[in-house]
């Protein structure tokens, strides 16, 4: 399987503002293995979206997947009370 790249849309820079840095890195983590792996055991597809959605703690990372190109987009993280405002 080949390797995606993993982009993020401009907002999620705020989003990881808001995180405390040791939840930071487990998200980071997180992110990355979605590079071998963008569906991996856990994730979830969401209901009318072209979008998906994997936890990491009581943070949920919402992010697209574009398999023709090999990328993955973040979209947003946030607290699992958040995310989907």
């Amino acid at each position: 399987m080949e390797k995606y790249s993993i982009f993020f849309r401009k907002s999620v820079k705020f989003d990881f503002k808001k995180i405390p840095k040791r939840d930071l890195q487990r998200i980071i983590q997180r992110i990355s293995a979605l590079a071998q792996d963008p569906r991996p055991p856990g994730s979830e597809k969401l209901s009318g979206l072209e979008r998906y959605r994997v936890r990491q703690g009581k943070y949920r990372i919402i992010y697209s997947i574009q398999d023709e190109e090999l990328t993955v987009w973040g979209v947003k993280i946030g607290h699992r009370k958040d995310v989907y405002k």
